[in-house]
């Protein structure tokens, strides 16, 4: 069945240019300067500007486009008029293109649940470590996630930085193709895309874990793995990418905190490349909108 006529597909579509609207947000909100910044439950459990507007840009765009979704965001936001310049409407073409997997071609929209994370890895955002940053859209269908979008605002942040270091220089080398920010899209059946997987060396057993909510629990399992590295880093979508492009082996954080809109998105792209996200009793994770 050609995609443009399954709701999957449309859906899928949509979230990519309403995931790449929401990244553009994050990074104006840092380039206007003033984050906004709130404690929610503690310390390390934050919200900012771009928190907010990000997701009512997400959640508003979805929700008039695909009006019997059932949309779940992170953020508990009070119910008010959104901006218009917040709302994306288009959808990106080439996800249009791709044929629907069967099993989902018959999905009506209310049989689907939509889990956003508009910005994973706040507190790394507010510490200017901003290629921690991710937009996440998840799709779940049957308690399954089934259909993801990562959007890294920052991607090639680096690369962008070094080359305006060497323009300020007045140096003529040619830098990387710094083009800043990407996304990543996947649906079970079909593949995963935005990225070019890879592998950990062979031989290495590297483990990424948090770097802001860590316990002795958390450290303690790490340690008993024994692994050759560890790399502390900020948000759940972030430490899926790097088990896609092969800096690390496994994901491990055995503790409670990690919330269906951190884990919807990266599991369906992780999935989709013959990797694994369970709970630490090995049992896959349920995204039925009651859960």
């Amino acid at each position: 069945m050609a995609s443009s006529n399954t709701v999957l597909m449309r859906l899928v579509a949509s979230a990519y240019s309403i995931a790449q609207k929401a990244g553009m947000i994050v990074r104006r909100v840092i380039a206007e300067g003033d984050l906004g910044i709130v404690e929610k439950t503690c310390a390390t459990d934050l919200q900012t500007k771009a928190d907010r507007l990000a997701q009512m840009s997400i959640c508003s765009s979805l929700a008039r486009k695909f009006p019997k979704l059932t949309i779940i965001g992170e953020e508990d936001l009070p119910s008010e008029e959104v901006d218009q310049e917040l709302i994306e409407d288009s959808q990106w073409e080439e996800i249009l293109k791709q044929p629907c997997p069967s099993q989902y071609s018959a999905i009506k929209e209310e049989d689907l649940v939509v889990w956003v994370d508009p910005l994973d890895g706040t507190k790394e955002y507010t510490e200017g470590l901003l290629d921690n940053v991710t937009v996440l859209i998840g799709i779940a269908y049957e308690g399954k996630a089934i259909a993801g979008v990562i959007n890294q605002p920052y991607y090639n942040y680096e690369n962008n930085e070094k080359q305006q270091f060497r323009e300020h220089r007045n140096e003529a080398k040619a830098g990387p193709d710094a083009v800043l920010g990407r996304t990543i899209w996947g649906v079970l059946g079909l593949g995963a895309f935005g990225f070019q997987l890879k592998e950990v060396p062979a031989g290495k057993h590297i483990i990424t874990t948090t770097r802001s909510h860590s316990n002795k629990l958390v450290t303690d399992c790490v340690a008993a793995m024994n692994p050759d590295a560890v790399l502390r880093v900020g948000g759940a979508g972030n430490k899926i990418i790097q088990l896609i492009e092969g800096k690390a082996s496994a994901y491990v954080f055995a503790s409670p905190g990690c919330k269906k809109w951190d884990t919807c998105a990266p599991e369906v792209i992780l999935h989709a490349v013959g990797g694994k996200l369970t709970d630490i009793h090995g049992n896959v994770l349920q995204y039925h909108k009651d859960v």
